[in-house]
């Protein structure tokens, strides 16, 4: 953190202020989550299933209550810097539309059509969404990716991912 740069408004410490307030939140969360585990008869030692995450919540709550204390006393992060970054530039939210399009149609989809094809979609949606206009090479490229992380989940870790209307085929 370096200390309040010239011309910084009180306003804008509100926002790390969130910050600090969300991840305080999430880490009482935790530990209230943890502390409501059930005990478990299979536990030998003095360590259980409720270890690392009071430990996880615990940790979480001292950053927070660090970074509150740090934003108090004048401390900002630093703004985003980078030589391909252009900070002037604003949302492109058609792009987000987009993308979110992608995510909604493989959730609608994945239990229908089956993770091969839902999953071709998502990814044959983020490249459209991000840029790509190789129309054929991306649903090349994305049937191969669903697929293979299709036969990679279902084989390599048994896990088994919905095939749909490929049931049989695949």
């Amino acid at each position: 953190m370096t200390s309040a740069a010239p011309g910084s408004t009180r306003e804008q410490g509100r926002s790390e202020f969130g910050v600090a307030l969300f991840l305080g939140a999430l880490g009482v969360l935790v530990i209230v989550q943890a502390l409501l585990l059930p005990e478990s008869l299979i536990v030998r030692g003095p360590v259980g299933p409720k270890a690392v995450p009071l430990v996880v919540g615990t940790l979480l709550v001292i950053v927070a209550v660090v970074l509150a204390v740090d934003i108090a006393r004048g401390g900002r992060g630093e703004p985003e810097g980078g030589e391909d970054v252009d900070l002037t530039g604003r949302s492109d939210w058609a792009t987000m539309a987009l993308l979110v399009a992608a995510f909604a149609a493989n959730a609608l989809l994945i239990e229908s059509l089956g993770w091969p094809i839902s999953g071709a979609i998502l990814f044959w949606g983020a490249a459209f969404a991000l840029g790509s206009r190789h129309y054929v090479r991306d649903v090349v490229i994305a049937l191969v990716l669903s697929v293979g992380s299709w036969y990679l989940f279902v084989l390599g870790l048994g896990i088994a991912l919905p095939v749909g209307v490929l049931r049989g085929i695949l």
